[in-house]
Formats: C-alpha cells, sequence, structure tokens
C-alpha cells in the first residue's frame, strides 16, 4: 500500500525522480552525450520505444530501429526528423519471435561497420491465445525473452569491442514488468513455456519478464568475469495511466523509468563513475532501483536459463553462440 500510494503521488524516490517524471525532465537533468553513439532500440515504432527514440535522437545518439512494420517505422523516423532535422535514425525489418528473422538483422546491422553503444530490448507481446511462432515456440516467450536472448548473443561483443575502442561502458537494458513477482519456481518450466500443456496469457507475460532479469542477471556475472565494460539492467517501466501518459507532438511523453535507468546507470554518457561502473544486474521500477523476486534473483536458475536457451538455439538454428565466460 505504501508504494501504490507513493506512485499515485508521484513522490521521489532516492534517485530525485519519482512516477510522474517525465522523459524530458532526465533528459534536461543530464549531461550532454558524447558524440557519436549509436542505439538499437526494439519496438520503437509506438509507446516507450517511440519515446525513448526520439528523446535519444533528440541528444544526438543515432538511433537503430529494427521494426516488424516498416511503414510504421518510416513514420516514426518522419516524426522524429520533423522535430530534430540532424536526427540519424537507421531502419531495418526484424520479427523478434523468429529467430532466423533476428540472426538476419544482426548479420546486417554488423556489416555495417558501426559501433554500438546501446541496447534497449523493448520490444514485446502480451497474446491473449495460444500462438505459435515460426519456430514452434510459444509467441510470448519467443517474442518477449528468446528473440532478446539471441539479438543479445550476437551483438554483444561488438558493444564490449566498442566499450574498449571508445572508452564509453556499454549499456543494455531489458524491459521487464513487477508482475514478473508472481511466477512461482514450480510454474518456471522451460519445456512448459516453449509449449505450455495449459496456456494462460497473464503466466506466459510474467514468465517471459521473469526470465528477461534472469538474463540481465546471467549476463552481467558473464561480462564481470571478464572485466568487459558493459552492464546490463531491466527495467519495469510502471503503469500507464490517464494524466501521466498524454500525446506530444505525435508522440508519447510521460513517466518511463527506462529513461531514468538511462540516467542513474549513466547509459549514454561517459559512466567511468565508480557508482555507474557496479550498476548492472539490477532492476528498477517507478525510477529507483528496486528489489525483484527471489526467484529473479537465483543464480542457479539463471544459468540454467541461459544453458537452455543456447542449446535450443543452437538445435533450431545450427547456429554456434560464442562460449560464455
Amino acid at each position: 500500500m505504501k508504494e501504490t500510494l507513493r506512485y499515485l503521488a508521484g513522490i521521489a524516490g532516492p534517485s530525485g525522480y519519482g512516477s510522474k517524471t517525465t522523459a524530458d525532465q532526465v533528459a534536461r537533468n543530464s549531461s550532454s552525450p558524447p558524440h557519436h553513439l549509436t542505439a538499437i532500440i526494439t519496438g520503437a515504432t509506438s509507446g516507450i520505444g517511440a519515446e525513448t527514440a526520439r528523446v535519444l535522437a533528440k541528444r544526438g545518439v543515432r538511433v537503430v530501429v529494427p521494426a516488424r512494420d516498416l511503414k510504421k517505422a518510416v513514420a516514426l523516423k518522419e516524426g522524429i526528423q520533423k522535430e530534430n532535422p540532424n536526427a540519424e535514425i537507421v531502419l531495418f525489418e526484424i520479427d523478434l519471435s523468429s529467430l532466423a528473422s533476428v540472426k538476419r538483422f544482426c548479420t546486417q546491422f554488423l556489416a555495417l561497420g558501426l559501433p554500438l553503444n546501446i541496447l534497449i530490448n523493448n520490444a514485446g507481446i502480451f497474446s491473449q491465445n495460444l500462438e505459435f511462432s515460426e519456430d514452434k515456440i510459444e509467441m510470448t516467450f519467443a517474442t518477449n525473452y528468446l528473440g532478446h536472448y539471441l539479438l543479445t548473443e550476437m551483438l554483444i561483443e561488438k558493444m564490449v569491442e566498442t566499450a574498449e575502442q571508445t572508452g564509453i561502458q556499454g549499456r543494455i537494458i531489458n524491459l521487464s514488468s513487477v508482475i514478473h513477482s508472481w511466477v512461482k519456481r514450480d510454474c518456471f518450466s522451460f519445456t512448459q513455456m516453449l509449449n505450455p500443456n495449459n496456456y494462460n496469457a497473464t503466466r506466459a507475460y510474467a514468465q517471459s519478464k521473469l526470465a528477461n532479469i534472469l538474463h540481465a542477471k546471467e549476463l552481467t556475472r558473464q561480462l564481470k568475469a571478464r572485466n568487459a565494460r558493459v552492464s546490463i539492467n531491466a527495467v519495469h517501466p510502471g503503469i500507464v495511466k490517464t494524466g501521466i501518459i498524454r500525446a506530444h507532438k505525435g508522440f508519447i511523453t510521460g513517466r518511463f523509468s527506462i529513461l531514468h535507468c538511462f540516467e542513474i546507470a549513466q547509459v549514454y554518457l561517459t559512466a567511468l563513475s565508480p557508482q555507474a561502473q557496479e550498476l548492472s544486474g539490477k532492476y528498477f521500477a517507478d525510477c529507483n532501483e528496486c528489489n525483484c523476486s527471489a526467484l529473479a534473483n537465483d543464480e542457479s536458475e539463471a544459468r540454467s536459463l541461459w544453458r537452455q536457451t543456447r542449446a535450443l538455439i543452437h538445435r533450431r538454428l545450427q547456429y554456434q553462440l560464442p562460449a560464455p565466460s
């Protein structure tokens, strides 16, 4: 109840931001980012993703938008460049529920030879009915978790390389949800998430969001083990309610903790302070670091999920991902 009242009142937390903080407020309070940063944002044609793309472009970041609907992506690009004619927006086609499509996008992006400083795994679906991807995997899990796992795996070496060459710490953001805590240990079965016997839409969504946090936890461990200058954090974007999210110049502006996560972790900044370097494997909600569930903090569960996912991708694509640390 206390947290609910704090949310509704918009009371700022330790970070100085609260549930009513807007993306533009965060940006205005940030230092100017270094030049020539590149960010990839999935799910950027609407909602949080579109606002994230707009604000980063406004700050001078090159924004790469892999999208399922290229018409919407073109409209996004035109809208951003109308507001900011100098914005650099690069469009690609992708279907995150398809492992082959994700692999194809990564190959195309890497062929450009661009650096990669920021990866925002934002796209997600909530499927009311049981549907399967072209890989015969339940659609919510395929889109929200598996696609982003493969995306991150194929791009992580480019991020590590960019950080080494530029001295700017790389940042990965996994969009999660507070309902990850609804998942009980005996219901978190990899096989059942791939092909559930008794489908429940809310459970499937919660499981995928728990997987997003576990992904961040395990990747944090691996990156720290190799002293890589790339961090990954998970973010609950909050509950959309009237008065907080509002139309503005054709975009959605409002309280987005994903953009505060950029601020506190200094995602698009130089990020050389000891405090910023320590912020990896964390979970944020309503603009502040929060506790996630005990299951989401389980290191053995995170490692098990990682290994099962790698094995699945190898079987389906006959593609050998780099060995983890």
